[in-house]
Parts: structure tokens; C-alpha cells; sequence
């Protein structure tokens, strides 16, 4: 049955010339609604997520903590540090909107298999965040990885139902792919409580990694609220 992790990354961004909203116990609301896990990114400059909210996280949160991260040593130290259940290894100037797209393989290759192997050595999970295409699942699988997560941006953005569902159709044999290199398989970015319906109807996809919607959403029902409505949704 498909999971759904909480990105809670819109409360950091909130967060940042303040004291609140506390992320901690809105994780918590997020995982007594229903989630798998909780996922967060933290920058090389800690702008949003510092290494002690993380310490909190880790010490809080009874399901899973996936961490977010690009391959600066910086972030792979306190990744190693921390120990989350997986990491995700995301563009290193990601900008947190849905079209950015995944990893570009044919930069810091040595970086990025050197990153993997560090993080493997202390029983970390790793997820690569990828474009829903052939190469990039191949270099997925051969460099090492445990999950990919597919980058949803060019579906969740599509700007008529044509390309929707070309998009689609690509994800769907993305994961396909993986699940033929035994890679679990989960998709992020851009998914709200309308778009997702179609992405549901992909067998393959075993985890959902959401946040601004459902943040969004919390805003008007309650964290826990919110969090279950998208449980529902995801397990039908």
C-alpha cells in the first residue's frame, strides 16, 4: 500500500525571522495523521533547518526522517552525524519550485558516488531525486542508490490535458524501470490534493513526498486533518 511523507519544509521557511510556528509538534500532528514520515531540507548555509532542529527530529519523530540534502561536505558531515532513516540527494541549488527538475548526472559524478558509498557505510538509506526518464533510472541503479524519487514538475505544471497525460505516461514507465532494478519508488514535487488523483493509479509508486499542499490545506482543517485527507486520497 503507498505511504505519504510530510516535507515540512514551508514551516522552516515560515520560521525563519521568527521563533514559530515550532516544526516539531507539527510533525508530530503529521505522523497521527497518518504519515509514514517527515522530510526536510537543509541547505548548505542553514538558512531555513539548523543541525540542532534536525538533533530535535531525530529525537522526536516516532516514523522515519528523510533528509534532504545536495553533496557539499558540510551537509554530508551532519548527514552522517545525524543519521536519518534515508537521505535524498537533490540538485545543489535547488529553489524549492516544481520545475526544476531532478539531478544532473554528467555533473560531480565522482562527488555523488563518493557521497552515496559515505552515507551506505552508516546504514542510510539513499533516494535520488530524478527526471522520470530511462538514463537517469540507469544511472540511478548503477551508482548505488536504494530509491529513486521521481520529479513530478512537468505533470504537476502541465498546462493542458495532452501533456498532462504525456507526462504521466513517462512517469509511469519511469517507475516501471525501477521496479525492474528492485529500486523502491516514490515521487515529489508540485503533488496537491487534485493532481495526485491520476498519479494514485500507478501501481508502482510505493510513497507520496508532499508538503506545500498539504501545509497549505493545515491552514484551514489542522495538521492532522490535512495530513489524513491526503492518506485517504493516496490509499483510496
Amino acid at each position: 500500500m503507498p505511504e505519504l511523507n510530510i516535507d515540512i519544509n514551508d514551516i522552516a521557511i515560515l520560521r525563519q525571522n521568527f521563533e514559530e510556528p515550532d516544526f516539531v509538534p507539527i510533525a508530530i500532528l503529521a505522523e497521527l495523521g497518518g504519515a509514514k514520515g517527515i522530510s526536510i531540507y537543509l541547505r548548505e548555509d542553514e538558512k531555513y533547518i539548523k543541525e540542532r532542529d534536525l538533533n530535535l527530529l531525530r529525537a522526536i519523530i516516532k516514523t522515519s526522517l528523510n533528509l534532504e540534502i545536495g553533496i557539499n561536505e558540510k551537509v554530508v558531515k551532519i548527514a552522517l552525524n545525524i543519521k536519518p532513516d534515508m537521505v535524498t540527494i537533490i540538485p545543489e541549488k535547488k529553489r524549492e519550485i516544481s520545475g526544476e527538475g531532478g539531478l544532473n548526472f554528467s555533473k560531480n559524478n565522482l562527488r555523488l558516488k563518493e557521497v552515496i558509498s559515505l552515507l551506505h557505510e552508516r546504514g542510510i538509506l539513499i533516494s535520488l531525486l530524478v527526471n522520470p526518464n530511462s538514463e537517469s533510472i540507469k544511472k540511478a541503479h548503477r551508482w548505488g542508490a536504494d530509491i529513486v524519487e521521481l520529479h513530478a514538475g512537468l505533470y504537476t505544471s502541465a498546462k493542458n490535458y495532452l501533456e498532462a497525460a504525456t507526462q504521466l505516461e513517462k512517469i509511469a514507465g519511469a517507475a516501471a524501470l525501477a521496479k525492474k532494478f528492485d529500486l523502491g519508488v516514490s515521487i515529489g514535487c508540485g503533488l496537491n490534493y487534485h493532481n495526485i488523483k491520476k498519479i494514485c493509479l500507478i501501481e508502482d509508486i510505493e510513497e507520496f513526498n508532499i508538503g506545500h499542499s498539504v501545509i497549505s490545506r493545515a491552514c484551514l482543517v489542522g495538521m492532522k486533518e490535512a495530513v489524513r485527507e491526503m492518506v485517504n486520497l493516496i490509499r483510496g
